[in-house]
C-alpha cells in the first residue's frame, strides 16, 4: 500500500477530497517527522512508537571481500508497534505475506516474525556479528539488528 492508497482509502471513508485528505495525511507524516527529530520519541497509542536511537560506531566486515571496514557512529530511527499492531499482525491470514501463491499440496510460508536486538549476536572482537548478513543490503556491509526507517 502507498501513501496514495492511504488517501484514497480515508478520503472514501470520510466522504472526503482526496485532495484534502492528501494535506491531512501528509501534515501527519510531516508533524510525526518533526517530533521525533525534535523531541527523539513520538508514541502514538494503539500504533507504536518511533525513537531516534545512536548506534555506536562499530567494526564490519564486507562478506564479499572479507576486507573490515569501520562503520561510523550514526543515529537511526526504530519503530516498536504497539500491542494492538502486534496483536493484529498476529492474527493476520498468512496468506497475505505469500501473496496466496504457493506450490500444490504445499501450506503457505510461516509468517515472517521480527528479530530483536537481544536475539542477534553481538560483533565478535574480529567485528563481524556472527554471519550475519541482510539479504537486503546494497553495501554489502553487515546491518544493525533493529529496524531502520
Amino acid at each position: 500500500m502507498t501513501k496514495k492508497d492511504i488517501v484514497k482509502s480515508i478520503s472514501e471513508k470520510i466522504n472526503m477530497t482526496q485532495l484534502m485528505t492528501k494535506e491531512i495525511v501528509q501534515e501527519t507524516f510531516d508533524t510525526i517527522v518533526e517530533t521525533l527529530v525534535r523531541e527523539g520519541r513520538i508514541e502514538l497509542r494503539n500504533f507504536g512508537v518511533f525513537e531516534a536511537k545512536k548506534r555506536a560506531a562499530r567494526r564490519a566486515r564486507n562478506p564479499r571481500t572479507s576486507e573490515r571496514v569501520d562503520v561510523p557512529a550514526k543515529i537511526v530511527v526504530t519503530f516498536k508497534p504497539g500491542k494492538k499492531m502486534e496483536e493484529m499482525v498476529r492474527n493476520m491470514d498468512p496468506e497475505v505475506l505469500t501473496g496466496g501463491m504457493t506450490a500444490v499440496g504445499e501450506s503457505p510460508a510461516p509468517a515472517v516474525t521480527s528479530m530483536d536486538a537481544s536475539s542477534m549476536e553481538e560483533p565478535t572482537a574480529e567485528g563481524s556479528t556472527g554471519g550475519y548478513v541482510d539479504p537486503a543490503s546494497q553495501s554489502g556491509l553487515d546491518q544493525d539488528t533493529e529496524t531502520e526507517i
